[in-house]
């Protein structure tokens, strides 16, 4: 819950897909309508089987991660971000880092990368246990359709 003292925060969950890129852009207009902040977060980790070879240096997941999230921001405004939004990196699976983050937040926003057919039916795995589990309101946040406008779940 908010409180008066605080001012909103929207958390917006990145990935770099369209649909994130959508879901930051809505995140934001609703963020100026109520006031509010939007804390962008873009999660990264080590996948298991690489935690040997990054230690030798083989890979840079977190140099890859803040480059995402740069180019999504940057995507998203055209390189104008509002005052409002700020972009931050966390280490560690979207899931429950997002969860995490949903508390004391007004509200979740999440991108769903779109699937035709049956499978267009389901939600993805982090928007489906963030809807289950945020400690907040969720917004599912389709990729824009053909007009531009997004859908939302």
């Amino acid at each position: 819950m908010v409180t008066q003292d605080a001012q909103a925060r929207i958390v917006v969950g990145l990935d770099g897909s369209d649909a994130s890129i959508e879901a930051l852009r809505e995140a934001a207009r609703l963020a100026s309508l109520l006031g509010a902040n939007v804390d962008a977060m873009i999660c990264w980790d080590f996948p298991g089987f690489y935690a040997a070879p990054y230690a030798l240096g083989a890979s840079d997941f977190e140099s890859t991660a803040r480059q995402l999230l740069d180019d999504t921001v940057q995507g998203a405004f055209d390189g104008d971000t509002p005052a409002n939004v700020s972009a931050r990196m966390v280490q560690g699976p979207a899931r429950s880092t997002l969860i995490d983050a949903s508390k004391g937040a007004a509200m979740l926003v999440v991108g769903r990368r779109g699937r035709g057919g049956f499978g267009g039916l389901l939600l993805g795995s982090v928007s489906s246990a963030c809807v289950a589990h945020a400690h907040c309101p969720v917004l599912v946040v389709h990729p824009p359709q053909e007009e531009g406008r997004p859908t939302y779940d």
